[in-house]
Formats: C-alpha cells, sequence, structure tokens
C-alpha cells in the first residue's frame, strides 16, 4: 500500500516556530508584516490569498492583501511593489498570479525588493539560489525538500526526475535536489518520451498543473511521488497531477492532494516573513550603530 506524505502536521510545526519568532519580534516592537498583491477578480486566488492572511493572523503576522483589481496595468503594480519594498513596516512581499493579461511578469518580479522576497520571485533571489548563497528559496520548491525531510526520506545519491521547469517550482526544485546530492533529470512539455525520463527514478516531483498526467506506466515501483498539482474543478474539488487510483500501491509514497504540498508552502511563507522581519531589523541596527559610529568620529 502507498504511504501517505501529508503535510498537515509539518505545516502546524512550521507555523507555531514562526509564532514563536513572531512573538519575540512583538516584545521589541516589531510586528512581521506581510504585502500580498493581487490584481485578479479569479475566485480561487482570492480564496488562497484569504487562506493567507487567515493564517499569518493566527501566527502572529500582519497580512496586508493590496487588492489593484483586474484591469491593473503593469506601471500601476510596478509601483505598487517598489512602494512597498521601500516601506520600513512592510518585511514580506508576495506578487500573487495571475496577473492582468498584458502584464509584464518579468518586470515585476524584478522590481520586488530582494530583502523581502519571501516567495524567491526576484531573478536575484533564484540566481542566489542557485549559486548557494543566502536567498528566500520559492516555498512551493522547498516545501517540496521539507516534506521529503519531515518524512525521512534520504536523498543522497538518488535518481529524482522533476516534471515542470517553471521558475516558481520545477527549476528550483530541481536545484534544491541537487543541493541534497541527487541526480536530476528535468522533464517538460517538449520531452519526447515522458514515460521514459521518469519511469526509473527514486524522486518523481511533478508540478505542472494537468490533472491526472502522471499513470502507473510514470512512476517506478516503490518511487517517492510529490504531487505539487492543483487544478480546481467546477464543483470546488482539487486534483493533483498524479492519477491517485492508478500509482496506489505500486508507489512507495505518495503527497496528498489536496493536504501535502500546499499546508507546508503557506506555512514557510509566514516563517519567511517572519525571518524578513528579524533580517531587516538586524540590518537597521548594524546601519544607526555604523552611522553613528561615523559621527562620533
Amino acid at each position: 500500500m502507498t504511504r501517505s506524505l501529508g503535510g498537515a502536521e509539518l505545516a502546524a510545526s512550521i507555523r507555531n516556530d514562526a509564532s514563536v519568532a513572531a512573538d519575540a519580534l512583538s516584545e521589541i516592537g516589531i510586528r512581521p508584516t506581510l504585502a500580498v498583491v493581487l490584481a485578479t477578480d479569479d475566485e480561487s486566488t482570492a480564496w488562497y490569498v484569504r487562506s493567507i492572511a487567515s493564517a499569518a493572523k493566527r501566527t502572529g503576522i500582519l497580512c496586508d492583501i493590496v487588492d489593484l483589481g483586474p484591469s491593473a496595468t503593469t506601471e500601476q503594480i510596478h509601483t505598487t511593489l517598489v512602494e512597498l519594498g521601500h516601506d520600513p513596516d512592510v518585511h514580506g512581499i508576495i506578487l500573487q498570479t495571475p496577473l492582468p493579461e498584458g502584464t509584464d511578469l518579468d518586470a515585476l518580479r524584478e522590481a520586488i525588493n530582494p530583502a523581502k522576497d519571501i516567495d524567491g520571485a526576484n531573478p536575484v533571489s533564484l540566481g542566489r539560489l542557485v549559486a548557494r548563497l543566502p536567498a528566500f528559496a520559492p516555498a512551493t520548491a522547498q516545501a517540496v525538500i521539507a516534506l521529503l525531510d519531515h518524512h525521512g526520506i534520504d536523498l543522497h545519491g538518488k535518481t529524482a526526475a522533476v516534471v515542470g521547469r517553471s521558475t516558481v517550482v520545477g527549476s528550483p526544485a530541481a536545484h534544491l535536489l541537487v543541493q541534497r546530492n541527487a541526480t536530476v533529470t528535468v522533464c517538460h512539455r517538449h520531452t519526447a518520451d515522458l514515460v521514459a525520463a521518469t519511469r526509473d527514478a527514486e524522486i518523481l516531483v511533478v508540478a505542472v498543473g494537468i490533472p491526472g498526467l502522471i499513470r502507473a506506466e510514470h512512476v517506478a515501483e516503490g518511487a517517492v511521488v510529490i504531487d505539487v498539482g492543483t487544478t480546481a474543478t467546477d464543483d470546488g474539488q482539487l486534483l493533483g497531477d498524479v492519477d491517485f487510483a492508478a500509482v496506489d500501491g505500486r508507489a512507495g509514497a505518495l503527497t496528498p492532494v489536496p493536504g501535502g504540498v500546499g499546508p507546508v508552502t503557506t506555512a514557510l511563507l509566514l516563517n519567511h516573513t517572519v525571518d524578513a522581519a528579524a533580517t531587516q531589523y538586524a540590518q537597521t541596527r548594524s546601519d544607526a550603530l555604523l552611522t553613528g559610529s561615523r559621527s562620533g568620529g
């Protein structure tokens, strides 16, 4: 029988750590604050953002939803991101997708202050991640690794396949796996033979948003499968990229959808916000001391 790699317990532990750290910051007058920039009327996206705000409140984090509306322009969103990047009371910034048609997503990601880029969207953050320098990894990609660690799955020397190459999940997840000494194959929509690319992998990560894409023939006997896909149906269900019925009993372990990667991702975003607040406070203190030292000299 396939083992379920649920994320609820891990997410609760991460939120608890974030809550303790947020309380400590509050005692010195720092309220960790997250700004979520939204420019869509998509209800599933709105629901997700509300869930982040609710979790933030329970954790002691202030969450400001900056709703610019579905007709917002690149210039309007860019201005908002720059202003938030300069606001000392804002510690973390998320640019929520989807965005209005015609907006320049690349330019907007570059407008996020790297120090506040808690979801690793800015190319600077991604570059530092690849170079193994301090940076916030995209939370969903980090959640993949965190779940594997939580469930005691060793990555050293393992063969892994990642289906999906987005800068949000697939590519950073592949880099994080490599950093843990896995040997990684990255697959995408141009992969000629997906079955051949995945069927021998000991670790299979799927993040493409195509319900039921991965079937029994894609999965090695006993493989660990991380299903990042979450496609909403008209009746309110969430479907993963893996055909659960087809791989149940063949895969050694599989994350559920919902209840697997999702809650861990949200918890990590909150944890990143608290870490960013602490780092920015420390930097402000250091700058003040340096300025005072120069003035005194």
